[in-house]
């Protein structure tokens, strides 16, 4: 079955899409190569599919550049390089399952060492469980701001817990 240009998802068509995508790197220490990595696969696979309508909007394709400032989450979204809006989110909800999150990935890379593959994968499905649930809340707090599909919501989840890292 051929695909035309304006299939939602596809790369030619629909405009509720972000094209580009980038970290503050400024407040950024070191990251292991499990975390650089994670951060690596979410934004191949944040391009390669999302979606993303931010509320109010005529289409892009969008540019969006995440950081964190006062203790606030910020979505910078650009058309080209003009600016588009800042949607804001308090951190405070998130603190606590992204500070689970990191500790059930450290579990889950120290167990990758050495435990047997029915622990990896009990500390695996928590890990996803903790991951699913974050992401729905991630979706909860943009709605009426950006909506997202729950993958687009999964991958942005994970950028998010990399912008967390102090060190």
């Amino acid at each position: 079955m051929a695909h035309s240009d304006d299939t939602p998802g596809s790369a030619g068509g629909d405009p509720f899409r972000l094209i580009d995508i980038t970290l503050d790197e400024t407040t950024v220490v070191r990251r292991s190569p499990d975390i650089e990595h994670e951060r690596k696969v979410a934004i191949y696979d944040l391009l390669e599919e999302n979606s993303f309508r931010p509320e109010g909007s005529d289409g892009g394709p969008y540019r969006l550049h995440l950081s964190v400032q006062e203790n606030r989450l910020v979505f910078d979204i650009r058309i080209i390089e003009e600016e588009h809006g800042k949607v804001m989110l308090s951190l405070a909800p998130f603190r606590k399952i992204v500070k689970d999150y990191f500790l059930i990935c450290e579990s889950y890379y120290d167990a990758i060492k050495t435990a047997a593959p029915a622990q990896i994968e009990a500390i695996d499905m928590g890990r996803r469980g903790l991951h699913n649930e974050g992401s729905e809340l991630l979706k909860a707090r943009l709605d009426g701001k950006i909506a997202v599909d729950f993958d687009t919501a999964r991958r942005l989840f994970t950028l998010i817990c990399v912008l967390h890292i102090k060190g």
